[in-house]
């Protein structure tokens, strides 16, 4: 399948808002776009978060955003694979790998240590994908939340 990735900006704020509330209902979250795109313009804004776009035929059908973070160890700055989603229709022509493969050259571009991530344990779909992508499963710690 042939497809392009682009970082995004203000310029396709409205594109990447429509697939991150789509990301957001598949988590079981409510449909609210106008949220999602203010969400998505703060951290475009503020340069909070790096998003990048993957296009096929022009049009947004997946992204990934990364947010960044510094890792104690490694004594290095690294990203926060927070979200990935690809359009139901375009899963399973190799996206989310090509998106994965994005967010590595990242890591490249911007001197970062590697990628952490962490998804439900019930996301068959993720837990399959990620060790095919290179990533190792952390089975020595708890990953806790706080809410307010």
């Amino acid at each position: 399948m042939n497809y392009t990735i682009k970082q995004a900006n203000l310029e396709n704020l409205d594109e990447t808002a429509v697939l991150f509330n789509l990301y957001r209902i598949f988590y079981r979250q409510e449909d609210d776009y106008e949220k999602c795109r203010n969400f998505i313009r703060e951290r475009l804004d503020n340069d909070q978060s790096d998003i990048f776009l993957i296009y096929v035929d022009n049009k947004a059908v997946g992204f990934v955003q990364l947010y960044k973070l510094y890792h104690y160890v490694k004594l290095a700055k690294q990203w926060l694979l927070s979200d990935l989603f690809v359009h139901p229709n375009y899963r399973g022509k190799g996206l989310s790998v090509a998106l994965i493969e994005r967010a590595k050259k990242w890591c490249d571009e911007t001197g970062a240590c590697g990628l952490m991530l962490e998804t439900e344990k019930t996301n068959d779909i993720g837990n399959t994908l990620y060790p095919r992508c290179g990533f190792e499963y952390d089975g020595l710690h708890n990953y806790y939340y706080w809410w307010r």
